[in-house]
């Protein structure tokens, strides 16, 4: 019997396994795949907020240790002007990195196992297991064998697909089509400095140094245009960079493309993270469009607020429901404001008049674009830059540097 079965051990898995091993807990993690292994589809960028998580955890400077490049400044290209400089500190944490998955969901788990945590990868889960109502297991394969193993909770964190929240029937309040798709590949030879982006209608490019000495570089499109995209990826690719950026094209002739192109469209959604004997983290329980590329900043932080809630209801602080109830209120009032902004931002459509002239304004005022990139970075909370008073601040500041 353990306390906790945490279906799915990559960035939001691990670190739930990981806190709540230090607790004390018993906890299994499975996960259908083999580790160390990729993802085929994640833009792996952790911001400065998921930094300032694996600092808290001790794991931070391994990470750095394996030669991830430190990211601490955002270039932002809008055509007819550009926005760069550098990131607020999250909790005192300046630096964003955009590991690879096979790098960073092995360090995830084996960090989990080093605090006690048992990690069964190649598990298939096949069902859950119920008893009046309230989910008390699971039963799966491993290795040819069946199991079936018991816990107070079973977590699912298990991904956008999430086969806990399909088996609870897991509500959801917020959803919505893809509204883009994006397709990217790594190359050699192509060193950047920072986050960049090209911003422009029905497309945005982007690029950053990952491990092993390769850089991401990606295309985004909107989803009217995918069936056509879909037809010819690395011809659309090309053409995109070729008319927006051309002197990224420039760095790129000089590298070389070392992998196949990977990427899609994928739906969003908001379900309600817990029930009786279960709860779900990261993307299982809340999945936004991948533009802003905070995938992983927001499954470590579901993952500290998951760990609590359970720590909170199993110690008795709590009613189990009650701490959970708390989780879920947490978890919106910090990302639904993101997740909205996010939904507008993967439109790809031009901003509104007054969003252009805010933008166009921060050229002027360093110390607010700072903030604007703290946004994205979940340093600045979204409500906070985009209130009125902050946003007549920056207008009536740019009219006076325009003055003098």
């Amino acid at each position: 019997m353990y306390d906790a079965i945490i279906v799915g051990a990559r960035c939001a898995g691990s670190p739930t396994a990981l806190l709540l091993a230090r607790k004390g807990y018993k906890v299994l993690m499975v996960d259908r795949s083999a580790f160390p292994s990729d993802m085929s589809f994640s833009n792996h960028f952790m911001h400065q907020a998921g930094a300032a998580c694996l600092k808290r955890w001790g794991l931070l400077e391994q990470l750095a240790a394996t030669g991830c490049p430190p990211i601490t400044e955002d270039f932002f290209d809008y055509g007819a002007f550009s926005l760069s400089g550098p990131v607020p500190p999250a909790d005192g944490v300046n630096t964003a990195f955009a590991p690879r998955r096979i790098v960073l969901d092995p360090l995830l788990a084996e960090a989990a196992v080093e605090a006690g945590a048992e990690l069964r990868d190649a598990f298939s889960v096949q069902e859950l297991l119920w008893d009046n109502g309230t989910v008390v297991g699971i039963r799966g394969r491993h290795k040819e064998k069946a199991y079936e193993e018991r816990a107070r909770i079973v977590v699912g964190a298990d991904g956008m697909f999430s086969a806990v929240a399909k088996a609870v029937q897991a509500p959801e309040y917020r959803s919505s089509p893809a509204l883009e798709g994006s397709w990217y590949a790594y190359w050699s030879g192509v060193p950047m400095k920072g986050w960049h982006l090209w911003l422009r209608p029905e497309r945005v490019i982007f690029a950053y140094n990952t491990n092993h000495g390769l850089t991401l570089i990606g295309v985004a499109f909107i989803a009217k245009d995918l069936p056509e995209v879909r037809a010819g990826i690395e011809r659309h690719h090309s053409e995109v960079i070729a008319q927006y950026a051309p002197e990224l094209v420039e760095r790129m002739s000089s590298g070389r493309r070392e992998s196949r192109f990977v990427g899609g469209a994928i739906p969003y959604h908001i379900r309600r993270p817990y029930g009786p004997g279960w709860a779900l983290v990261g993307d299982a329980g809340y999945q936004k469009d991948p533009c802003t590329a905070s995938g992983i900043t927001d499954a470590f932080r579901s993952a500290e607020w998951l760990a609590q809630a359970i720590d909170d209801g199993f110690s008795g602080r709590q009613p189990v429901e009650q701490a959970l109830a708390k989780y879920e209120e947490t978890r919106n009032q910090s990302e639904i404001p993101y997740f909205e902004l996010t939904t507008q931002l993967a439109a790809l459509a031009p901003p509104p008049k007054e969003v252009q002239d805010l933008l166009f304004a921060l050229q002027f005022n360093p110390e607010q674009r700072s903030r604007f990139f703290g946004v994205l970075s979940h340093s600045v909370p979204v409500q906070e830059f985009f209130a009125p008073e902050n946003v007549q601040k920056i207008m009536t500041s740019s009219v006076q540097a325009s003055a003098r």
